[in-house]
C-alpha cells in the first residue's frame, strides 16, 4: 500500500518552528552531558553534529526572518480608477 502525498510516512524532513528547534537544542545538550563514558564515540559525534547544525540554524534564523519581513516592502494595492457599474434597481 502506498502513502498519499504529505503523509507522515513519506521520507520528508520534519519542519520545526524556532521554539521547537530551541527546545530540541536544549534537550540534545542535556543528553550529551548525561552520556556515560562508555557510550560509543559514534553516537556522541552524531549528537555533537546535530547540535552544531541546530546552532547554525538558530543563528541564521533572525537574519532570514529580517530578510523576509524588511526586504522589499510590498505596496498596498489600491482600487482601480475605473468606477463601478451603476446598479439597476427594479421596483
Amino acid at each position: 500500500m502506498r502513502a498519499f502525498r504529505g503523509q507522515m510516512s513519506d521520507n520528508q524532513p520534519i519542519r520545526r518552528s524556532l521554539p521547537e528547534k530551541q527546545k530540541q537544542l536544549r534537550d540534545l545538550k542535556e543528553t550529551l552531558a548525561a552520556m556515560k563514558s562508555h557510550t560509543s564515540p559514534a553516537l556522541k559525534e552524531s549528537v555533537r553534529k546535530r547540535i552544531a547544525q541546530l546552532e547554525a540554524e538558530l543563528t541564521a534564523a533572525p537574519v532570514l526572518k529580517s530578510n523576509r519581513a524588511g526586504g522589499a516592502a510590498r505596496p498596498k494595492q489600491e482600487r482601480t480608477a475605473t468606477p463601478r457599474r451603476p446598479t439597476i434597481r427594479s421596483l
